[in-house]
């Protein structure tokens, strides 16, 4: 399990923005940190509520944020697009990601076998997790004033 301390698995992916192309975390790390954070499903409602509080309330202009599902990429597009999404997101259909930070959920619904356990996970400049939250239900959001100050101490 990837845990505070550990060096940041890196993985290939699909980068969504308003296209779609390859993504490698590699290639983000380094300057300022990233966050990960990872959601079981798109256009589900506690994953919106947790992509909109990081779109309204969460300050971006100190890191670099990702959300992560195992979505399809064009599924991500109209999401992101219909909830006005400012920062990208990543598609993981092939679980590159979820495996790489051990956050893999059984969901036996919709003919979806795995999904994304809802988690956050901060590396610093230096590639380093610096902050790791799961949650212990799918229902539960991050505590977001504790992510913004693990942000910040990324900075440090």
């Amino acid at each position: 399990m990837t845990d505070v301390g550990d060096d940041a698995p890196t993985f290939t992916a699909s980068l969504v923005t308003d296209e779609i192309e390859p993504f490698d975390l590699s290639a983000h790390l380094g300057d300022e940190p990233v966050v990960l954070a990872f959601f079981p499903a798109a256009f589900s409602n506690t994953c919106t509520d947790e992509m909109e509080a990081l779109r309204d309330g969460f300050d971006r202009d100190d890191c670099t944020l990702f959300g992560v599902s195992t979505d399809l990429p064009h599924a991500l597009v109209a999401y992101r697009s219909q909830y006005d999404l400012p920062f990208a997101l990543v598609a993981d259909p092939a679980h590159r990601a979820i495996e790489a930070y051990d956050v893999v959920e059984s969901f036996d619904r919709y003919g979806v076998d795995t999904v994304a356990q809802r988690a956050v996970f901060v590396i610093d400049g230096d590639g380093v997790v610096t902050y790791r939250w799961l949650a212990e239900h799918a229902g539960q959001e991050p505590d977001y004033d504790a992510l913004e100050a693990a942000v910040e101490e990324a900075n440090a």
